[in-house]
């Protein structure tokens, strides 16, 4: 027998540290399930409240915090490449403030699980066919009952019992979370564990998150943050052995005249297409990007063209800045490289 508690009642909950148990008996629900679950954040929805941690995942004897949903800050999206300026600094302070554990696309999508009643052969079977470390047993994708790890295995037979699941998988402190919760801080779980089961916002399993996913998720996004740093680095060397302070203010105009350095450690990269583009509308800035262009001595270099993938790596690096979750095409990967080998050339 469940119920849905007066929205006076839910309201009352704004603002308190409450135990998991005490929200469940609020919707006098003893077990929670897929139904439950979605009832429950749906009527927090409702009255604009959610709780940290979620509810869903954590035992019914700890506490959660119960907030204002507008108090948890949206997932940053994706940013047009010409946006505001003020977008534009560098890669690392361009990531989005709070990365969540639902930004790693292994943690929404989906994940194999066996049942209580699975033979352990076939669980094992999975493990190996598949390359898992691990494998959840589950009702359905709510209710969670251990994880079967070949460490568990291997215990359970060192320890002579009957190989069945049951016994084989591991029951307590299993590490989970909601797709919510801060990535960074769970990395010490997925360090001690090897893994993190996380569950949507329906409370239902929706992916797991491994070590391995962890090191393939930032190696992919470390290689060309470090090539666009380098690219950078490189490109701040030629300009400002060739350009004096005054042809970089002309390019400040936008700051305040305090922020006006003349230093081009502290240009962004719309500040050096406009300190080169002879061809931008506003006429003062294009004959001083003529007379920018001449500065450099590089006569072999095609304008046009140096211009052109400087504008290409101003668009990846707006896409890699903003944590695009699809990691960056080889293609892309082969532009930076081709780029930053061009400018290490005229760099010296």
């Amino acid at each position: 027998m469940t119920s849905t508690p007066t929205g006076q009642d839910i309201a009352a909950l704004k603002g308190r540290t409450v135990p998991v148990q005490d929200i469940l008996d609020l919707f006098q629900v003893r077990v929670r399930d897929h139904r439950t679950v979605h009832r429950i954040a749906q009527a927090l929805t409702d009255a604009g409240l959610t709780t940290l941690p979620d509810f869903a995942v954590c035992g019914q004897r700890s506490s959660v915090e119960v907030v204002p949903l507008a108090s948890i800050p949206a997932q940053a999206g994706p940013v047009d490449a010409e946006a505001d300026e003020t977008e534009e600094a560098l890669p690392s302070a361009a990531l989005p403030q709070r990365l969540l554990l639902g930004d790693i696309p292994s943690a929404r999508s989906g994940l194999q699980s066996v049942n209580p009643a699975t033979p352990l052969s076939h669980a094992t079977f999975l493990m190996h066919t598949s390359g898992l470390s691990q494998v959840p047993v589950t009702t359905g994708m709510a209710q969670l009952h251990g994880v079967i790890t070949w460490a568990s295995v291997a215990r359970m037979y060192e320890a002579g019992k009957e190989p069945t699941v049951e016994n084989a998988m591991e029951k307590d402190s299993v590490p989970q979370a909601d797709t919510r919760q801060e990535f960074f801080s769970e990395l010490p779980r997925i360090r001690e564990h090897g893994y993190l089961l996380v569950r949507g916002d329906d409370g239902c399993l929706s992916g797991i998150i491994t070590a391995a996913d962890v090191t393939e998720r930032f190696e992919g996004a470390a290689r060309p943050f470090f090539l666009v740093g380098e690219i950078e680095s490189l490109l701040r060397r030629c300009l400002g052995a060739a350009l004096d302070e005054e042809a970089v203010k002309a390019v400040q105009t936008n700051k305040k005249a305090e922020q006006r350095t003349g230093k081009v450690s502290d240009l962004m990269f719309g500040d050096y297409l406009r300190l080169l583009d002879g061809d931008q509308s506003k006429t003062s800035l294009a004959e001083r990007a003529d007379a920018n262009w001449a500065a450099l001595k590089w006569p072999s270099m095609p304008r046009e063209q140096f211009l052109g993938r400087l504008r290409r790596v101003k668009d990846i690096r707006n896409r890699i800045a903003h944590f695009d979750e699809k990691p960056l095409p080889q293609e892309l990967l082969d532009e930076l490289r081709t780029f930053a080998k061009l400018l290490r050339t005229f760099a010296g």
